[in-house]
């Protein structure tokens, strides 16, 4: 059977239409490429826009490096109402007549910052004996999770009316900001939820390297059609590089760890690396007792 699509390696920086599912925008961008394998980093809801990073091929083992790192959004908190859903998709649960004045708002926000501790919504991806809990809160039985630890870099006010207010977050791994509007409302004695939310970081990827897909459509018609392509390297950007010799390449490519004769590598702090050879990525791997031991092959 002919193997579908082509061999293409790298980064799709996309900026996500409002109304579309991430897989959605992932299968669009994979054949708008006929790029054999697809994948993203980190699923925005379809109420949700802004920076989807898409890895095609080789690009899809380096995945991880980028989920784990910091995102940032811009939303907007909708006072008086709360909703299941946290956000403009759910049903009201209830009703609240005051509306925080601006002074207010901005002395709250200072609570919110460091490492704080957040109960999931129902309505996540998160698994509840084996089942996703938004299953379950879809079929009448939303679970209760427990409160988990989430690390908030910074959380600033950008507008501010009578009925809503637009904040920006930078953020760790792990964190609901739908959680973060309603408990911010809550701090101000009312009810809130997200009308809007904007992701504009995730990891190394930022707004500004995002195309939406008319873009793309555009793009891949040029002479230069994958010009727009970041490396699969991109995705590693915080992960220090060591360069290896092709035989020590070749080892690496067959499992075998090395000892490599770069001046200086072998006494690399210990953690991820990046093996290159020639300026092209070999292996994810780590330096363990003075020896890389791979992680992840690259076949580029």
């Amino acid at each position: 059977m002919k193997k579908r699509g082509q061999p293409v390696h790298g980064w799709v920086i996309l900026d996500k239409p409002l109304g579309r599912t991430s897989a959605w925008a992932v299968g669009s961008v994979r054949r708008l490429l006929d790029a054999a394998k697809a994948g993203h980093a980190g699923t925005l809801d379809p109420l949700a826009t802004g920076v989807l990073p898409i890895a095609l091929g080789e690009a899809t083992k380096t995945v991880p490096y980028v989920q784990d790192g910091t995102k940032g959004y811009a939303f907007t908190v909708r006072w008086g109402e709360s909703r299941d859903t946290l956000d403009a998709a759910g049903a009201v649960t209830g009703t609240s007549p005051v509306r925080p004045a601006e002074a207010a708002l901005r002395a709250v926000l200072p609570r919110f910052l460091g490492r704080i501790q957040q109960i999931p919504p129902a309505y996540s991806a998160l698994k509840v004996d084996g089942q996703r809990a938004y299953d379950l809160a879809r079929a009448g039985a939303p679970p209760v999770l427990a409160a988990r630890p989430v690390q908030i870099d910074a959380l600033e006010l950008v507008s501010a009316t009578a009925e809503d207010a637009t904040l920006q977050v930078t953020c760790g791994k792990g964190t609901y900001v739908r959680v973060l509007a309603q408990d911010i409302a809550l701090a101000l004695g009312t009810l809130g939820y997200v009308s809007a939310l904007r992701r504009t970081r995730v990891g190394p990827f930022h707004e500004s390297q995002a195309f939406s897909l008319a873009n793309l459509g555009e793009l891949v018609l040029s002479p230069a059609p994958l010009a727009f392509l970041l490396p699969v390297t991109a995705a590693l950007a915080d992960i220090p590089a060591i360069a290896v010799t092709g035989d020590e390449a070749q080892r690496l490519k067959a499992g075998q760890a090395i000892r490599p004769s770069s001046p200086g590598a072998s006494s690399a702090a210990p953690g991820a690396i990046c093996a290159m050879n020639d300026g092209v990525p070999v292996a994810v791997a780590r330096m363990q007792d003075g020896e890389v031991r791979v992680l992840r092959v690259f076949n580029l």
